[in-house]
């Protein structure tokens, strides 16, 4: 109970941010509003899908890493990297160059691994976030939607 100095009614204070299971709910949907507010960035948002190739895993998943923060950084709507199933592309061959001999084989295999990573943001922003350096090897290819 606190008594202001220019006479007007005493407020009371808001709860604390612990007290987001309250029964009434409203703290829980004023900070869920104040969440919207800050995500929802201005100017016409496409939805923009961006696939990576790449036959080495680990620089695959430090560009989809990269790309992630970057995005969250800007406080935009983001979902992946979605894992694709990996393509196994295989030759199998005779070793023997003039046919004769025993049947041996030699077998050779090449994986291509995929990610897709979704946004929704308006497409200034998506030049600022595809700016970073790709480690070789990778492949991006950028899809852009409108939401409409």
């Amino acid at each position: 109970r606190a008594i202001e100095r220019t006479g007007a009614p005493a407020r009371t204070r808001s709860p604390p941010v612990s007290s987001l299971h309250d029964t009434t709910g409203h703290a829980k949907q004023t900070i869920m509003a104040d969440l919207k507010k800050v995500e929802a960035p201005q100017g016409n948002l496409h939805r923009i899908r961006i696939t990576l190739t790449s036959r080495n895993v680990r620089n695959l998943e430090k560009v989809c890493s990269d790309l992630v923060g970057g995005a969250k950084k800007h406080n935009l709507k983001v979902k992946g990297p979605v894992r694709m199933p990996t393509k196994t592309l295989r030759i199998t061959t005779r070793k023997s160059p003039c046919g004769e001999g025993t049947n041996t084989w030699d077998k050779f295999e090449m994986r291509i691994h995929k990610r897709v990573i979704d946004l929704h943001s308006p497409s200034e922003v998506v030049k600022q976030i595809t700016s970073i350096s790709i480690e070789p090897g990778v492949e991006v290819e950028v899809t852009i939607a409108d939401t409409n």
